[in-house]
């Protein structure tokens, strides 16, 4: 709440309520961000649990007969009959177009490419990784799940491997949740994804969050860079030029388990970095020199997260103070967008530099998302254009230099207007953008803002999967699908789902 950030104060009711009371919360390991709020709001101390084990997707039904076919032409001599490499080419096509991964007609004139390309597709698909099941405090998980756990991090160093192995493979959270019960001390332990890093191990142990003044980490900086330029190659790849504006969703929980590389990924594409002190700590941000940024700054609204507005505040000012010198910086606008809309804007208001290069929009003090998520669940709206509207007036408070939010409806609808690309990383494998309807609430909502100010013509959006190797970005359109064929409609995660839904069912007739 506002003035709160740091912590409860003795006339605070959660303090006066809990008292002397200790306060143990047995806390997701891959959730730092709202693990601190935790600590925070309530004096907690959390006890680590383990996430639920990944296992690939694999294939199924119409997909595998796909994939059959598709091997069965790779195995084909080359010398062989036009008709038989003619008739397996329509089999194939027939049996995509049946799986919505290709057309039935016109009929492929050249399909060695185009099955080459549902290869590839293919691939993806039956080794994306899902969550499996729940995992059940007490119980480690098994060896072939520690097995798959670890490859889908990417370890195989051997000696590595046997040390994982025998953490995963040993109850950490019981004795952690007795020793808390005990009144002993619980070790600390960083937070974060499990796939990223595996210093989350041993769980059972009390997470802590974060140095405000390291982050963006060094490594942030490199891979954030290596994002931003990811998103430019794939807009340009699907036709589209490069874009002059972006529009990015950044939460505190994907920032928290990167080091920071989303707000990394904002600076890059502005051309911009983090600026330190001579101790090491955040101070500020740097212009990178147009001739080693190798082409535009681009400009970049940034929506944020309560969460993130709550706990990373330095991160605002880096951001705002990044936008404001470039806004600033004595350069041609064919080479800086964000001074060229700056500029434009101050033409037409007649406001200040300042005021016109605001670029950092969230929530005031004290509240968190744009409804967007209830409104559309309850049904309460009747056109797109409501929706739009909700979520210009719970984000549309800016947070320049001073860190304070203030309505800045002019510099923001003026922004909107320019943004070819709306954006956000994907922040976990346990959850996707058809998982939880937080994406939509944000994602959904700016998306459907900037439409609205571009008189009804939409952005393309991206959404950033980092979650497995170099990362991978994806139109909301591939990943929704990507999404809906490897978890809703894979037989595997139904099984699961119903037998999770049986067990919740049985808790609840017991009254647990």
């Amino acid at each position: 709440m506002p003035g709160k950030q740091a912590g409860m104060s003795a006339t605070c009711w959660p303090d006066r309520l809990i008292g002397d009371l200790p306060n143990f919360y047995l806390y997701a390991s891959n959730n730092p961000s709202e693990g601190m709020l935790a600590k925070r709001r309530v004096g907690a101390t959390l006890v680590s649990y383990l996430t639920p084990p990944v296992a690939s997707a694999g294939l199924y039904r119409g997909l595998l007969d796909l994939k059959s076919s598709i091997d069965r032409w790779r195995s084909l001599e080359p010398d062989a009959e036009i008709g038989q490499r003619a008739a397996l080419a329509g089999l194939i096509q027939a049996q995509a177009s049946e799986v919505n991964l290709a057309t039935a007609e016109p009929v492929w004139d050249d399909p060695v490419a185009t099955i080459h390309a549902l290869g590839r597709a293919l691939l993806e698909l039956e080794y994306a990784l899902i969550p499996h099941g729940l995992h059940v405090v007490g119980e480690p998980p098994d060896a072939t799940q520690r097995a798959e756990m670890l490859d889908a991090a990417g370890v195989t160093d051997p000696a590595e491997r046997m040390r994982l192995d025998a953490l995963l493979g040993t109850d950490s959270e019981i004795p952690g949740i007795l020793q808390a019960l005990d009144g002993r001390y619980i070790h600390p332990a960083p937070g974060g994804d499990l796939l990223r890093s595996m210093d989350v191990l041993p769980t059972g142990r009390n997470l802590h969050g974060f140095d405000p003044f390291k982050l963006p980490s060094a490594f942030a900086v490199q891979d954030g860079a290596r994002q931003a330029q990811r998103l430019l190659e794939r807009h340009e790849a699907d036709g589209h030029g490069l874009p002059e504006s972006i529009a990015m969703v950044l939460w505190g929980t994907d920032n928290l388990k990167t080091e920071g590389g989303p707000i990394a990924q904002v600076l890059a594409l502005m051309g911009a970095e983090p600026r330190f002190d001579s101790y090491g700590r955040l101070a500020g941000a740097a212009l990178t020199p147009l001739a080693k940024l190798g082409r535009p700054r681009i400009d970049v609204v940034i929506s944020l997260s309560g969460i993130f507005r709550d706990l990373l505040p330095l991160q605002m000012k880096l951001l705002a103070e990044a936008a404001l010198l470039a806004a600033q910086a004595d350069e041609p606008v064919e080479m800086n967008f964000i001074r060229k809309h700056v500029l434009d804007h101050i033409a037409t208001h007649g406001c200040s530099i300042e005021e016109a290069a605001l670029r950092v929009f969230g929530n005031a003090d004290g509240t968190y998302g744009s409804h967007v998520n209830s409104l559309v669940a309850e049904g309460a709206w009747n056109d797109e254009d409501e929706l739009a509207e909700a979520f210009v007036k719970r984000k549309g408070y800016a947070y320049g230099l001073n860190g304070k939010p203030a309505r800045a409806d002019k510099v923001l609808g003026g922004v909107l207007k320019t943004v070819d690309v709306t954006y956000q990383n994907l922040d976990s494998i346990e959850v996707g953008v058809t998982t939880v309807d937080h994406y939509f609430d944000t994602l959904g909502g700016i998306s459907r803002a900037v439409r609205r100010a571009r008189g009804g013509i939409a952005s393309a959006v991206y959404i950033g999967d980092q979650t497995r190797g170099d990362g991978k970005v994806r139109t909301i359109s591939e990943q929704v699908a990507l999404e809906t064929r490897t978890r809703t409609l894979n037989p595997s995660a139904c099984d699961q789902h119903h037998r999770l839904v049986r067990h919740h069912r049985r808790c609840r007739t017991l009254g647990v």
